[in-house]
């Protein structure tokens, strides 16, 4: 190996180890997990109320459906978080939490008022897209904290968001089109989490 390889897969490695640092520990693969699995259950129950919503009144059932699988996703991966900061957390990775929050706020206001304001519009075609896409980018914005391997899945989440924004809305509003992303999507993005805790362990 010549001395300028040799450098090479130096660099190469103190690049490894310093993401590894960077890694923030507050994330929850279970609790990831079960995200998906919320996804999926607000799938089945879509499809049990309103498989394609067509009128104003079925619209406002998807994104009532979908707000509770969102709300409950929140509540138990911040709370897998919180309860990480009172427990195990120290100072450095106090100010990560604080770091992580700020990346991913930004794509969380816009997501949450886009959402309303297309609900207020009666566009609900447009809503799958919005936050597909919205996901994206902020597992995009707190990229340097999370396993390399939920790169890939940040940007299967961006261009679909992407591409369900020019759909028809039947195919966008269908009961299989957010459980298929966000459930298999959280699903990997947990097993990812959790196979990282392991191999650090």
């Amino acid at each position: 190996m010549s001395d300028l390889e040799r450098a090479l897969a130096d660099i190469a490695e103190v690049r490894e180890r310093l993401a590894t640092v960077q890694r923030f520990k507050g994330y929850s693969g279970i609790a990831a997990a079960l995200s998906g699995v919320f996804a999926g259950v607000a799938g089945i129950v879509q499809w049990l109320l309103v498989p394609v919503p067509h009128t104003v009144l079925e619209g406002h059932l998807y994104f009532a459906i979908w707000l509770v699988c969102c709300s409950a996703a929140v509540a138990i991966n911040y709370g897998a978080i919180a309860h990480w900061f009172v427990n195990d957390a120290t100072a450095r990775d106090r100010w990560q939490t604080a770091t992580v929050g700020f990346s991913i706020l930004p794509a969380v206001a816009i997501s949450a008022a886009l959402s309303f304001a297309l609900l207020r519009a009666d566009s609900f075609g447009l809503l799958p897209g919005l936050w597909y896409g919205c996901y994206g980018v902020g597992l995009f914005a707190s990229r340097t904290m999370i396993p390399r391997g939920v790169v890939p899945i940040a940007a299967a989440f961006l261009l679909i968001g992407i591409g369900l924004l020019f759909v028809p809305a039947r195919l966008a509003l269908a009961w299989w089109t957010l459980p298929l992303g966000f459930g298999l999507g959280q699903l990997a993005i947990g097993y990812l989490v959790m196979r990282e805790r392991t191999v650090r362990a």
